[in-house]
């Protein structure tokens, strides 16, 4: 079956549902609807919607087939009129998972699904025969991706190593000493000469840092606003509806773990936009994952200070322009796009997504951190109060590294941000 392009809006009542059918017939569709739950069939194209609200069929729901275009539309009213639901443009998330799974982290939630599948449907569309790791095996294996789920990837991928991560034997470094050799190449990497260059010869760089990304022009916004202010390309969409959903079983630990790692995915992507002033290049893939001491050398950060330190130290040794400011620039951008909700936090996924999957081999980097990423910040709860996320779970200690020089302004809106995640986690 062949899963459609859509689309999801709503009025006060209505739930408004686009679907794009091409060269079907208009006698041949089905449709059942109950609560949450959305099923539409017209051969050879099939969806199923989890909603995030309920809706009726009580005899107001009306459809329309434009034969031209191929677009079915669907008004179904809400049971609750007035009723606003939240997350229509997270795609992915709307999709019921599917019976198999393309990623293969080491724990997942098979749960996130339970209903009984219609018995003229075959979902098992892939399956392999399980083969079982030995505890020796599973001990030697050391973890890496989001949320420490992956291993083994690197040993199946030994002639791209190089050019996608700077650890030489992922399988088998520990985290500690991943990180001890990420201090050490960074202090080999450090060239005086072209800090001092960058620091009193800083007309280019003086000129990036008035260049306005696009999020600035957001601000932070609640629920119905941040949908409305957010705007997905259809080639975004398309790559929402291609991700395969699914629920990921993180504890505490693995959920602070993964925010940081968000933190300084986002840093490293907002370094980049600003030096290219928004127009992606041939170096992009490089400079996004150079910079990110997550994608370069699969880290495990422990606080938002391990964060910044890295990523600040970083600039300072590997991209064109190695420049203080430009850390700072970085850091309040990645404020700005927390503060504006999910919506623009997937946005800017998605854009990383594209970076890395039109390049070979950075691709490897999305199956390992960014696809997982994309799905995951659909389905946390990311909802706004007072300009920023109440169940952000990152951070119980807010300290930020003075040393860096970050500027008054963007250290206040930061520790102001996280100081609001951390109280809405009591």
């Amino acid at each position: 079956m062949i899963t459609p392009a859509f689309d999801l809006s709503q009025d006060s009542d209505y739930l408004i549902l686009s679907i794009r059918v091409p060269y079907t017939r208009t006698s041949e569709f089905d449709l059942y609807i109950d609560g949450t739950d959305f099923k539409f069939y017209a051969k050879p194209y099939f969806l199923r919607l989890t909603l995030p609200g309920r809706i009726v069929e009580d005899g107001r729901e009306k459809a329309t087939f434009d034969i031209d275009k191929g677009l079915f539309t669907l008004r179904v009213p809400k049971e609750t009129a007035g009723e606003h639901f939240e997350g229509l443009q997270m795609l992915t998330s709307l999709l019921a998972p599917k019976g198999s799974r393309s990623a293969k982290p080491l724990v997942e939630d098979l749960t996130a699904d339970d209903e009984e599948e219609d018995e003229e449907f075959d979902w098992h569309v892939e399956q392999e025969v399980y083969k079982e790791n030995s505890e020796e095996e599973l001990r030697t294996l050391h973890k890496y991706g989001f949320g420490n789920q992956r291993s083994g990837v690197f040993a199946r991928l030994q002639e791209e190593l190089s050019d996608v991560i700077d650890v030489k034997n992922p399988e088998g470094t520990t985290a500690a000493e991943r990180r001890q050799a990420r201090l050490e190449a960074e202090v080999s990497a450090f060239s005086p000469d072209h800090y001092l260059a960058d620091l009193f010869e800083d007309n280019e760089i003086q000129g990036l840092l008035k260049f306005r990304p696009w999020w600035t022009k957001l601000s932070p916004t609640t629920g119905q606003d941040e949908e409305a202010a957010m705007l997905f390309t259809d080639g975004e969409k398309e790559q929402l509806r291609k991700f395969t959903n699914r629920s990921y079983l993180l504890d505490k630990m693995s959920r602070y773990q993964a925010w940081l790692s968000l933190v300084d995915i986002l840093l490293s992507y907002c370094y980049e936009v600003r030096s290219t002033e928004g127009e992606h290049n041939v170096e992009s893939p490089w400079t996004i994952r150079k910079l990110s001491g997550t994608l370069c050398w699969l880290e495990t950060y422990s606080s938002l200070q391990d964060v910044l330190v890295s990523f600040g130290r970083r600039v300072l040794c590997y991209p064109l322009y190695r420049h203080f400011a430009m850390v700072s620039a970085a850091v309040h951008d990645t404020t700005n796009i927390l503060q504006s909700g999910k919506a623009c936090v997937l946005k800017c996924l998605l854009d990383i997504h594209k970076v890395f999957r039109e390049n070979d081999p950075a691709y490897i980097l999305n199956d390992l951190y960014i696809t997982d990423y994309c799905i995951w910040i659909q389905r946390v709860n990311f909802f706004l109060a007072e300009g920023a996320p109440r169940a952000l779970l990152i951070l119980p200690a807010l300290p930020l590294f003075s040393s860096m020089y970050i500027g008054t302004k963007c250290q206040l809106d930061l520790t102001r941000f996280l100081l609001r995640l951390h109280r809405s986690l009591n």
